[in-house]
């Protein structure tokens, strides 16, 4: 498992950023997250992130990950795990590879962090509406 400071110094890092912001799990993304639970966010996470993320040149690269409709859609985007430039310019994971099973771990474990902490804030003061602002 990688180490959990690092993970959430990265997160940090990501989220700081201007386009990172703009996302939180509000509505239906974070009913769905509370509702699953860790665990199957993290199952969910897994399964995107091998079928959309791993390949050495991944289909749509840049553009494969919707803005919203899932949890692991918003984390992705808030903490530049959305395609492998984010990747290689935010977890230094380059790209032209097939991701290894250590870096998938990585990545799900960036995801399912992002989505705990998400779910331990309060929505108080925030906006009710969609899980992203909008599109940029």
């Amino acid at each position: 498992m990688p180490d959990l400071a690092d993970v959430d110094d990265r997160i940090d890092r990501a989220s700081a950023r201007p386009f990172g912001r703009r996302f939180h799990l509000r509505g239906r993304e974070r009913a769905t997250a509370e509702l699953r639970g860790p665990q199957t966010m993290r199952a969910h996470a897994a399964e995107i992130i091998a079928e959309r993320l791993a390949p050495a040149e991944p289909r749509n690269d840049g553009r494969q990950t919707p803005y919203r409709n899932h949890p692991v859609f918003v984390a992705q985007h808030a903490t530049a795990t959305c395609c492998r430039s984010c990747l290689e310019t935010w977890h230094g994971i380059a790209k032209g590879h097939l991701l290894d099973r250590g870096e998938r771990v990585y990545v799900v474990e960036v995801i399912g962090r992002w989505i705990d902490r998400e779910l331990a804030t309060s929505v108080e003061g925030r906006d009710s509406g969609s899980s992203a602002s909008r599109r940029p």
